[in-house]
């Protein structure tokens, strides 16, 4: 089957042509029809986030078709369209897990990163794992839901109640929380790049209150802000911005140094909490979501085999929304 696997960070992917995988007890056999292009697919393509397999099939944003079932496997039929996401697989045993937090296993596999993923024409998964995709869906509209929704949701629920939500990196992740926000009555205030007047106009025209340069203040002070961005620079920025007992999130795997700030800027309550995976609890109460309001997802299609210009365009912001691999 054709693939596109990374031998060696820092290197372009490799068009291969590999043997299709057979799926294990419990485990389904999935033909990709669409799958996201993350932005923590560059930061192990870029060598940000360690590989410990190679070489690897990237890319854990995986819309596609049940076609065939392991032993024990009975939770989705031949046939049926599911999701693949970035959590893989969990122990159940660790300290983490039994307490529910099982985002936080210590023994926690990855797709896309331990396990082959998505740039691939098939792949296999643990059947536990895979989320329903809402009909309403196509499968380049759905596959972004499946990390920068999921991640993206877990971040929005750290701000809590807060009623004006600032967003600094006004990318795939943000422009889908920004719709559930605005849909549940929020105030959404979005912080790109400087000069970026394409990606203002974006943000307001999905009903943002605000949108300006990452380096300047917002307008009024912010309940609490999601930093989506991999620019450690930006939480200090987050700090000054939001108001005593705010909350600032940082939604990344990856995030480039923080510099340091006066404790003045932490001082008053604000805390600073990172993101990390998501839960399976998190897929159900998104997709609920998803379709309830329902979010549109904009979406820039690309070839199997032009995956390293998609990672390229990802890199330079050359487009807004989400890129999406379609291998239909």
């Amino acid at each position: 089957m054709r693939a596109m696997q990374l031998f060696a960070p820092g290197t372009p992917l490799a068009s291969s042509d590999i043997p299709e995988p057979t799926p294990g007890a419990g485990e389904i056999l999935v033909a990709v029809c669409a799958c996201g292009v993350c932005r923590t697919d560059l930061h192990i393509a870029d060598g940000e986030l360690a590989a410990p397999k190679l070489p690897v099939v990237p890319g854990h944003e995986i819309v596609g078709r049940v076609i065939a079932r392991g032993e024990g496997a009975h939770r989705f039929q031949v046939g049926e369209r599911v999701g693949i996401p970035w959590l893989a697989w969990t122990c159940g045993a660790c300290e983490a897990c039994r307490r529910g937090a099982e985002n936080l296993c210590e023994n926690a596999r990855f797709t896309g990163l331990h396990r082959d993923g998505g740039y691939a024409e098939r792949t296999v998964a643990d059947e536990r794992f895979a989320v329903p995709i809402p009909p309403s869906y196509t499968d380049a509209e759905a596959a972004p839901l499946l990390c920068a929704g999921l991640i993206g949701y877990r971040a929005y629920a750290m701000t809590g109640d807060a009623k004006r939500i600032g967003i600094y990196g006004f990318g795939a992740a943000a422009h889908v929380i920004a719709q559930v926000a605005i849909a549940q009555g929020r105030e959404i205030y979005a912080f790109t790049r400087p000069g970026d007047a394409m990606g203002r106009d974006f943000a307001m025209g999905l009903g943002c209150r605000w949108a300006g340069d990452s380096n300047g203040p917002p307008p009024v002070a912010l309940d609490a802000a999601i930093i989506f961005a991999p620019v450690g620079g930006l939480v200090p920025a987050a700090l000054s911005a939001t108001r005593r007992g705010g909350t600032v999130v940082c939604a990344g795997i990856h995030m480039s140094d923080i510099p340091s700030f006066p404790y003045s800027l932490l001082w008053g309550e604000r805390s600073v909490r990172s993101v990390a995976n998501l839960t399976r609890a998190d897929a159900q109460a998104f997709m609920k979501v998803a379709s309830e309001i329902p979010i549109r997802t904009t979406v820039h299609g690309y070839a199997l085999a032009e995956a390293n210009r998609a990672l390229d365009d990802l890199r330079r912001g050359a487009f807004e929304g989400a890129a999406v691999l379609d291998l239909t």
